[in-house]
């Protein structure tokens, strides 16, 4: 064969070769799922397909995020048909934007399908996200006053979930276990899931739902020992699997926060400053043997008198000689706030407006309104910002910084201020 002969025959075989490749690429970019070319947004953070024009008319409090949110115009038909008593699923009214929301959903059918099918039973049905949005109150009543709460509540929910794809990025894809549900009390009339925090109104929280239950007439017939030592409230993790994945997919799921500095004060007074047959022998006395130097006998035996720098060393220390308790624990190891997704975010510090907001959205009886009362040492002042300070300059600037960054999720995600000028 002559060089010239040869060099063809590589020629035409390179040809070959390239025509080959570029119909191979051509068949595979034809069979790809157009969506699989779409930028992926960032992991745990999530986002919406729903057209760009804003319902301005959405319900306070309703959840606009999540993983299946997207779908929700897609599904209206089959949720509708299981949607809580008093809540409704809202669809747009302009036909041609379901009609585009409908043409971008479709390319990712069946590949949903097919995830579905192979994720695991408790990962399936998300729990960070409900199939419904919450009803507006009652024509009438959307005044001045419930618009400004409406968009209160958007704008909580807006901050914790920016706090939540910042520093809890992948707890939006771990499946929700009994423990993440041990501090929410179900109310199954008014389907309601509330995530009790300590110091933060719990115990009328915990009446009010009783007097929904219709356990109770009225909220001040109901004792202290009823509400916290009694069984007459449910928790969701005494559901099934399937039990609580249907409750936090279906249910109104509300929480209410407190300025962290203050419901530690709170606690410590409630826990320490006052005789106490729990907290004294099992937390004083492992407090007081640790961190004060030369503790009296007595001191040792009893546990009482521990002081307030003492119990936020012990709060600190990672080798603490006994365990975290609830009622000074983050918010987020309470609640999951990061996994679950609250319809409702209420604050102790606007509780009468945001407790009978609440209860307007789902119409409760007209004369339940949050109680007042304070629910132990009622001669006592309650925990004001004034006596926070108070207890706080008994610490050195390095304590209030770490004690600030303790609890700095808790503040991020539910926007509190630095309750000093001096913390960074």
């Amino acid at each position: 064969m002559s060089p010239r002969a040869g060099t063809m025959r590589l020629a035409c075989m390179f040809s070959s070769i390239l025509l080959f490749g570029a119909a191979g690429l051509l068949l595979f970019i034809s069979l790809q799922d157009p969506t699989e070319l779409a930028p992926h947004p960032a992991p745990g953070i999530k986002f919406s397909i729903r057209p760009q024009q804003p319902h301005n008319d959405l319900p306070p409090g309703s959840s606009q995020d999540g993983p299946f949110k997207a779908a929700t115009e897609r599904v209206t038909r089959d949720l509708s048909s299981r949607a809580p008593r008093g809540l409704s699923l809202r669809m747009s009214q302009d036909p041609q934007a379901q009609l585009n929301v409908g043409a971008r959903l479709r390319p990712r059918q069946r590949r949903r399908r097919l995830l579905i099918k192979k994720m695991p039973a408790a990962a399936a049905l998300p729990a960070n996200s409900s199939a419904r949005t919450l009803v507006r109150p009652a024509p009438g009543a959307l005044d001045g006053r419930w618009a400004s709460l409406r968009e209160t509540q958007r704008e909580r929910k807006r901050v914790m979930r920016e706090a939540c794809a910042k520093y809890r990025a992948s707890s939006s894809r771990r499946a929700v276990t009994p423990r993440h549900v041990s501090r929410i009390f179900v109310e199954d009339r008014h389907r309601v899931l509330y995530c009790e925090v300590p110091k933060a109104g719990c115990s009328n929280w915990k009446r009010v739902l009783m007097v929904l239950a219709g356990l109770a007439s009225s909220t001040a017939d109901i004792p202290h020992d009823a509400v916290h030592y009694g069984s007459a409230l449910k928790r969701l993790d005494t559901f099934d699997r399937q039990g609580i994945l249907h409750r936090l997919s279906t249910y109104t799921k509300m929480l209410f926060v407190r300025e962290p500095f203050e419901r530690l004060v709170s606690a410590f007074r409630d826990k320490f400053e006052h005789p106490n047959s729990y907290y004294h022998p099992v937390f004083g006395k492992a407090i007081l043997a640790r961190y004060r130097a030369n503790a009296s006998r007595e001191a040792l035996r009893t546990g009482s008198g521990v002081r307030f720098p003492e119990f936020v060393q012990y709060l600190l220390d990672v080798h603490r000689p006994v365990g975290m308790d609830i009622h000074w624990d983050h918010v987020s190891r309470l609640c999951s706030p990061c996994l679950i997704d609250y319809d409702f975010v209420g604050k102790f510090e606007s509780m009468e407006d945001d407790a009978n907001f609440f209860l307007s959205l789902i119409h409760a009886p007209r004369n339940l309104t949050f109680p007042r009362f304070k629910d132990r040492h009622s001669e006592e002042a309650r925990t004001t910002a004034r006596i926070t300070r108070q207890y706080f300059a008994q610490l050195s600037a390095p304590q209030r910084q770490r004690t600030y960054d303790f609890y700095y999720t808790d503040y991020l995600a539910f926007n509190y201020s630095k309750p000093f000028a001096d913390l960074y």
